[in-house]
């Protein structure tokens, strides 16, 4: 159900001291740490408070101790309104166990955390974020020594240290901030310069200044305003215009979502609103924008509109092999993302990696230099030589080059179904309840032995490593249970029609169900 307000802007001051007070007082005994696919995550309160962040900072400070991890640790967040407060917790508990911290004086990036770590000038770090969620919500996320989301085994260590902490909090040290830096356990760096200057070496600016386009940049109120600032002035961008400056915890600004909240997701068509507008009026022709974290993507083009992030991510992979710009074997990509992905790959001679949903599953392959592209359907992608994290500036940055090289997105897109086929794809979110998630979460690829056909196709295989996932001849769907709500995850995808597609969701939630 989309709400009738999607799209406006919010009528509703969201409460600033009620949240803060619930940070650092919640009512109620605070949820258990728990690590999703990105880092602890919860609504301000019992879901996220100053005691989760002090015990996910101790469990970390004693990994780093246990294993001997030297060198300082980066520490930080972007634009929400307790992102400094969880860093400064985050660097005062660090420093009360001997640690040494770099704390930046501006909101700082996901990607760029992943950056300073994979230059070798941080150990690792800890981001004060919770995405593109609403701003009621907070989360923090470890990034160890390889610069990507840190992995199943590593985040499992950190919640059962971080869960004692919070049953003995007395146990957690602490330097207070000021002390910490008086006896030089904090420290500041340039943080914006290093990482603008590195872009250039994967992004060709010169031909995104000579175009004749324009292009709107849109930082969605998060911490990629300075960067996006610094990118325009370095390579001299006449032709780019950050469209908005604002930056408010409440982020009332942004346009509601389908659901009635704020939720800055560059992917959806109602926080981009203003952006298809700009492109839709003749304004400008390429409109981008990053979330508060900036490690995930959105744009508009003149000729298409909102541009869908499989439709992004194929033209991208297409561009980057094409013009020679990632030399790789291949293109990894999630369960969930599209399968013209691996059309693309089988015509320039590649194979495709397909991983689990979480963008950890992806670090190896960044870091070894397999992937032209390691793309996600949900807006997050990455290349070979450039950080194990989701780089959403990165990404508008491509775009812009693909733009002004190759002509309008969602002309090329149009090409690549010309020579590819037409892919139909969908995400159903269904309501169900735990019993029925606990069902779906423990079938097996076993179970579906005896299925053989689905909505008149063949079924070739099943695969069971993350939900459960039916290829069929030139369809495929999948069904994953959410990790924090009772819905069921339904992508499907079928290069047939879409009658057939949706009569392939209809048929998946009868087999699944």
């Amino acid at each position: 159900m989309i709400s009738k307000l999607a799209g406006t802007l919010t009528t509703q001051k969201i409460d600033t001291d009620a949240l803060r007070k619930a940070f650092f007082e919640p009512q109620g005994k605070p949820a258990a740490v728990k690590f999703g696919t990105s880092g602890h995550r919860g609504s301000l309160g019992v879901g996220f408070c100053a005691m989760h962040a002090r015990a996910i900072a101790q469990a970390v400070a004693d990994i780093h101790l246990q294993d001997k991890i030297e060198g300082p640790i980066l520490v930080g967040g972007d634009t929400r309104l307790v992102s400094r407060d969880t860093a400064v917790i985050c660097a005062e508990v660090l420093a009360g166990n001997g640690l040494h911290v770099i704390f930046p004086d501006i909101p700082l990036p996901t990607p760029v955390f992943s950056f300073e770590i994979i230059s070798g000038r941080a150990a690792a770090s800890l981001n004060g974020t919770a995405s593109h969620n609403p701003p009621q919500d907070m989360g923090l996320k470890y990034n160890p020594s390889h610069g990507g989301p840190a992995g199943s085994e590593l985040t499992s260590r950190i919640e059962k240290l971080a869960n004692a902490y919070m049953e003995q909090p007395e146990k957690i040290k602490l330097l207070p901030f000021t002390e910490a830096q008086k006896h030089g356990f904090i420290q500041q760096a340039d943080l914006i310069t290093p990482y603008v200057k590195a872009l250039g070496t994967f992004v060709d600016f010169r031909k995104i200044a000579s175009s004749p386009l324009r292009f709107a940049i849109h930082p969605l109120g998060g911490s990629s305003l300075a960067f996006y600032r610094a990118i325009k002035k370095h390579y001299n961008l006449q032709n780019v215009q950050i469209v908005s400056e604002q930056q408010d915890p409440t982020f009332y600004f942004i346009p509601i979502d389908h659901d009635g909240k704020i939720r800055m997701d560059p992917s959806s068509p109602y926080p981009m609103k203003p952006l298809i507008e700009f492109v839709k009026n003749g304004e400008y022709d390429f409109a981008g924008a990053s979330d508060p974290d900036a490690d995930r993507f959105g744009c508009a083009t003149k000729e298409g509109g909102l541009i869908p992030p499989n439709h992004a991510l194929c033209v991208l992979a297409d561009y980057l092999v094409r013009h020679h710009k990632i030399k790789a074997p291949m293109i990894g990509r999630t369960l969930g993302t599209t399968s013209l992905l691996d059309r693309i790959a089988a015509a320039h001679g590649l194979t495709i990696d397909e991983v689990n949903v979480g963008f950890k599953y992806f670090v190896d392959g960044i870091v070894h230099h397999k992937y032209v592209l390691a793309g996600e359907e949900s807006a997050g992608m990455s290349v070979s030589g450039w950080t194990p994290e989701k780089d959403g500036i990165l990404a508008v940055c491509l775009l812009m080059e693909v733009m002004a090289t190759d002509g309008d997105i969602a002309k090329q897109y149009e090409q690549l179904t010309k020579q590819f086929g037409i892919p139909y794809y969908t995400r159903v979110d269904v309501p169900t309840d735990e019993t029925t998630k606990a069902r779906v979460k423990a079938l097996t690829a076993e179970d579906f032995a005896s299925l053989r056909e689905v909505a008149g196709e063949k079924v070739i295989r099943v695969r069971d490593t993350d939900g459960i996932k039916v290829y069929l001849e030139d369809s495929w769907f999948l069904a994953r249970p959410s990790g924090t709500e009772n819905i069921l995850k339904f992508y499907a995808e079928t290069f047939k029609s879409p009658e057939h597609l949706q009569t392939l969701i209809e048929q998946a939630q009868k087999v699944l169900m």
